[in-house]
């Protein structure tokens, strides 16, 4: 069945020729019998009168305002050549429908007044001798009735076809809009990630510089210490030089810190203090650190630490009153890894893709840049039972 109706739908024209040739049958058989009946010939002018009407039922979709004026016509034939009323004057009723369905507003005006003047027209020039004034009056009334019922019926659905399709419009633009949105947070992020690798870069190289000028002083003292600083700067270089593929791989926006000195980004140290931030603003979080603490790379420990701050500020706003948390850092051979879990009644998952952690951010996505930035991979999405969970992989060394 549901393969007939596809059918039919892509073939509305062909249905409209069946029905035109079913009434066309209709017409003729209906007036031999009432010729047979009267004992009389129907007219000879009938007969291109129905063909036409049927017409006007075959093309009504293709091209509905010439099948109005071409019915108007053969209506007007009707009344000067005497020609009562037959089944194919049903295609009146239709026509109207389709106008007040599909066609121009200058036709379905139209269309409504000619079926509201059709019986009461037809009424006048072919009088029921065998029933009173009120008795024409009556069924003149009862054959208008259906006409006004066929504009409304479709000018209704001209209107409920226009109302969907302002709202498919509607959802497309919103669509667009979203992905524009989304865009711009991307940027947006990128730009801020690109600031702080900036920053984590320029401490860098400050503690390079601070390293080589203490080597040159007790390089004759202390040769120890010297070959000790000389190290720290060759570790300090490389984590640098890592740090700075990662800064020339992100769009940097014209923006400059407050003052001239660059401030390092928050480490993995410093997640405790946040946690215990939390704590104090009411959230209760359970940490713990698994494996062996060791430094890692600066690009790596701000990660960690914005994925955190994200992660605990999406609680307090998404998790409700009675929400907990649990953090887990795990030290692995090869990288770090984070689990970040509440209990809380969680929120839709748009809501932590659009909010962030300072007002700044853009939750997930802000995440997804962050941990893309250090070649790391996150996966985050509500509970089985309630609840939200964020786990992420970041690797000690940089995919090239």
């Amino acid at each position: 069945m549901q393969r007939l109706y596809d059918f039919l739908r892509r073939h509305p024209t062909g249905v409209d020729v069946f029905w035109a040739v079913f009434l066309f049958g209709i017409s003729l058989a209906s007036e031999t019998a009432r010729g047979e009946s009267q004992g009389t010939e129907s007219p000879l002018a009938i007969v291109p009168i129905v063909l036409l009407l049927c017409l006007v039922i075959a093309l009504r979709r293709r091209m509905p305002e010439r099948m109005l004026l071409l019915a108007i016509g053969l209506g007007v034939v009707q009344l000067a050549l005497d020609v009562e009323t037959t089944s194919a004057d049903f295609a009146f009723l239709v026509i109207v429908y389709t106008v007040a369905a599909t066609g121009t507003r200058w036709a379905s005006r139209l269309a409504l007044t000619i079926g509201l003047c059709a019986a009461p027209v037809a009424q006048l020039r072919w009088p029921n001798e065998n029933s009173g004034v009120l008795g024409n009056v009556a069924i003149m009334i009862f054959q208008t009735v259906p006409f006004a019922l066929a504009w409304v019926l479709g000018d209704s659905i001209r209107t409920r076809r226009a109302y969907f399709a302002q709202l498919e419009e509607r959802n497309a633009r919103l669509e667009k809009e979203r992905e524009a949105q989304a865009k711009v947070a991307v940027a947006a992020e990128r730009a801020r990630i690109a600031r702080e690798l900036h920053d984590v870069v320029a401490h860098n190289v400050s503690v390079m510089v601070v390293q080589a000028d203490g080597a040159a002083y007790v390089l004759d003292a202390a040769p120890d210490q010297a070959k000790k600083a000389l190290e720290t700067i060759s570790s300090t270089g490389r984590q640098a030089l890592a740090e700075m593929r990662r800064l020339l791989g992100v769009l940097r926006t014209g923006e400059h810190q407050e003052g001239g000195e660059y401030v390092p980004q928050p480490d993995v140290e410093q997640i405790e203090d946040l946690v215990e931030q939390c704590r104090g603003s009411g959230l209760p979080v359970d940490f713990k650190i698994e494996g062996t603490p060791r430094p890692l790379p600066s690009g790596v420990e701000l990660t960690a630490y914005r994925i955190v701050q994200e992660a605990l500020t999406n609680t307090r706003k998404h998790g409700g009153p009675n929400a907990g948390a649990s953090v887990r850092l795990v030290y692995f051979d090869d990288g770090l890894g984070l689990l970040v879990e509440d209990d809380g009644k969680g929120a839709p998952h748009e809501l932590y893709e659009e909010g962030g952690a300072d007002g700044a951010g853009h939750g997930l996505i802000g995440m997804r840049e962050r941990v893309g930035m250090v070649g790391g991979t996150l996966d985050a999405g509500p509970r089985p039972g309630g609840g939200f969970r964020i786990s992420a992989l970041l690797p000690l060394k940089p995919a090239h």
